[in-house]
C-alpha cells in the first residue's frame, strides 16, 4: 500500500460521517467520479480508486469491498519463471440511487445501473443493469424496488435521542421481535 493510500485511508476513518467521507472522496479527486448526495461507510480506500465511478444519492455500507484488480499474474509469472502475464483490472461503475449493503463484494469490470439495492453478503459478478433488489453469491434479482420500498413503509417511524434510538422505540422494536417469535 502506497504511502498517498495510506494517508488517505487514515483521514477517511477520522470523518465519522459516511457523507462527509462521499466529500472527501469527491473533493480530492480520488475516485473518477462521485456523485451528489452520497454516503460511503469503508475507511479503506481501494487500490486503483480512479477506476471506480460513482454516480448521484449511492449509500455504501460498512466493509464493502471494490476489488479493481487480481494478482494472478504474479502466480503464473512465478509458475513459469517468466513475465509475460500482466495484472487482470476492471472498472467499476455505479449508478444514481443505489445501495450496496455492509460485506458485499464488487469484482472488477462491473457495472450497476441506477435505482438498484444489492443486500448485504452478496458478490456482485456481472453487471446489473435493471432496477430492482438484487442479493446473493453471486447476485439474483428478487424483487423490485417498489415492493421493497412499500414493505418498508410498513415499519414504524422510529424515535430518536441524540442520535440513538430513544428508548421508546428500542422498548418497541423488542416487544415486535419477541412477538414473529411466538407465533
Amino acid at each position: 500500500m502506497d504511502l498517498n493510500r495510506i494517508t488517505h485511508s487514515i483521514i477517511l476513518f477520522f470523518l465519522f460521517n459516511g457523507t462527509r467521507r462521499a466529500n472527501y472522496i469527491r473533493r480530492k479527486k480520488l475516485f473518477y467520479r462521485i456523485g451528489e448526495n452520497c454516503m460511503i461507510q469503508f475507511y479503506k480506500l481501494p487500490l486503483y480508486p480512479r477506476l471506480i465511478s460513482f454516480g448521484d444519492n449511492v449509500r455504501i455500507a460498512s466493509n464493502v469491498t471494490f476489488i479493481t484488480h487480481d494478482v494472478i499474474h504474479n502466480m503464473f509469472n512465478n509458475m513459469e519463471n517468466v513475465t509475460k502475464y500482466s495484472e487482470n483490472v476492471g472498472c467499476i461503475e455505479i449508478g444514481d440511487n443505489v445501495f450496496v449493503g455492509a460485506n458485499t463484494i464488487i469484482l472488477p469490470d462491473v457495472k450497476i445501473g441506477s435505482n438498484i439495492v444489492i443486500g448485504a453478503g452478496s458478490i456482485v459478478n456481472k453487471d446489473i443493469l435493471d432496477s430492482g433488489v438484487y442479493v446473493g453469491t453471486p447476485v439474483k434479482y428478487i424483487c423490485t424496488i417498489d415492493k421493497l420500498k412499500d414493505k418498508r413503509k410498513e415499519n414504524p417511524l422510529l424515535e430518536y435521542n441524540k442520535g440513538s434510538l430513544a428508548n421508546e422505540s428500542v422498548d418497541n422494536l423488542w416487544k415486535t421481535f419477541l412477538q414473529k417469535r411466538k407465533q
